[in-house]
């Protein structure tokens, strides 16, 4: 299993989730292995746990972002951005087998470097070393 390619997945279901509001997390999830034939089973259970769990907590995780957040408002964040810090906060702080903050921040921070902007790395980095520095885990 690829944990990796399970968090792209994820990222990109979790995308798909935040603008089109009439999607289950099944048929976002659906719709990104539609385009990857090399996907195994544990992979995809790993990125629809992924899915779910960040869709159940989300409330507490848009309300940790913008604590952390001050000087930008959640709906102002660029969406990719916006779901990788999601899924990273879920992966640290609510997964039932949470990850260590620096895999965790490492891995989010490849994330924005694969679909985010030129500056989506420094800005997750910046958010989720914030957690990390405050001890907020």
């Amino acid at each position: 299993m690829s944990r990796r390619k399970a968090r792209e997945m994820a990222v990109q279901a979790l995308f798909q989730l935040d603008f089109n509001s009439g999607a289950t997390s099944d048929e976002a999830l659906n719709s990104v292995l539609s385009e990857r034939e090399d996907t195994n089973e544990t992979t995809r259970l790993y990125a629809q746990s992924l899915v779910e769990g960040t869709k159940q907590n989300l409330a507490a995780i848009d309300e940790y972002i913008s604590d952390l957040s001050r000087e930008w408002k959640i709906d102002r964040m660029a969406g990719v951005d916006r779901n990788i810090a999601r899924m990273a906060i879920y992966e640290m702080k609510y997964s039932p087998e949470p990850m260590q903050p620096g895999v965790a921040i490492n891995e989010a921070v490849e994330l924005a470097k694969t679909f985010g902007t030129e500056d989506s790395s420094r800005f997750i980095n910046g958010i989720l070393g914030s957690i990390v520095k405050n001890k907020e885990l």
